[in-house]
């Protein structure tokens, strides 16, 4: 049913696992909850290739968007920069498939979180990591664990998919420590204490007269819980740590041409070194659908600070 992909990295290969069409539904869902990469040597249902020749021809509008991305909720494209309306229509399609296909795929596979995920965007990535351009709290190739500036999942684990189209080059990968020690040495500095306190009933009264404000002038106003105000914090500290993105425990992962692969990168820190064009679709999984709750960053940090992080 698994075995260790020994061959695909340059160095330790403890955190990946291959699986195939007869993994276990929750043995999977296990395996990513305590840490696991799930890797698939080939992408498990049909992208045509006119569809993926489509795609590498694509570029994106860099000036406002990091990718392009696919929201499924609304059926809307955005950050390309094609201009013809055959192509935003025929990129729109790609990715709308992409999305529908991978969401009955691991319907199957993660069959305990289909009854209750989110589905959350969908993205295109055509720009070379190496090298980019990006401000230092947006760059892909330092160490992070991800959180959403604009959509807090107030415990929600972040689940994601996927998938290097690149012909010829493999999308290469670090990664690290898992979350729980990851949070033991860095929590604290990173302010835990001081966003705990969020949590007051007071600080909970004056946040949701804020929000009812900004409703009522129609503007957004999404419900950050203090785990979601931390982990945005987190986000950036760990990017700005020259300890952390220094740390000698490492390991290297090439994802060749045509794989995928599936990981909670809330809590597997993870850096993307290099490779150009992949596709990615991102689940929102609650915490009543985990086979080990425990393991949930919302979970570690609250035991960490003997307070709750979510209401």
């Amino acid at each position: 049913m698994a075995s260790t992909l020994a061959d695909r990295s340059t160095r330790s290969t403890e955190h990946l696992t291959t699986i195939d069409g007869r993994a276990d539904a929750r043995w999977c869902c296990s395996q990513l909850e305590a840490g696991q990469i799930l890797y698939l040597e080939q992408l498990p249902f049909a992208l045509p290739e006119v569809d993926r020749q489509f795609l590498l021809s694509q570029r994106q509008d860099a000036r406002y968007h990091k990718n392009i991305s696919y929201r499924p909720q609304e059926d809307k494209l955005r950050g390309f920069a094609a201009e013809q309306p055959a192509e935003v229509e025929r990129l729109h399609r790609i990715l709308r498939d992409y999305s529908r296909r991978t969401t009955e795929y691991l319907s199957g596979l993660l069959a305990p979180y289909a009854a209750q995920w989110t589905l959350d965007f969908a993205t295109f990535r055509p720009i070379e990591e190496k090298g980019r351009d990006l401000p230092l709290h947006k760059r892909n190739d330092l160490m992070h664990v991800d959180s959403f500036p604009s959509r807090p999942t107030r415990g929600a684990r972040i689940l994601r998919f996927f998938t290097n189209i690149n012909p010829t080059e493999p999308r290469v990968w670090l990664t690290a420590d898992r979350f729980e020690p990851l949070a033991e040495r860095y929590a604290r500095q990173a302010g835990l204490p001081r966003y705990a306190k969020l949590g007051s009933p007071m600080r909970r009264r004056l946040d949701g007269a804020v929000r009812a404000m900004k409703r009522a002038v129609g503007l957004r106003a999404p419900h950050y819980a203090p785990y979601d105000r931390f982990m945005l914090r987190f986000h950036d500290f760990l990017k700005e740590s020259g300890e952390f993105q220094a740390s000698p425990a490492r390991t290297q992962i090439d994802f060749p041409p045509g794989s995928a692969w599936m990981v909670f990168t809330d809590s597997v820190p993870h850096a993307v070194l290099s490779g150009q064009f992949a596709l990615e679709q991102t689940y929102l999984i609650p915490l009543d659908a985990m086979q080990c709750p425990h393991l949930a960053p919302v979970r570690v940090l609250e035991k960490a600070c003997g307070r709750p992080l979510i209401d």
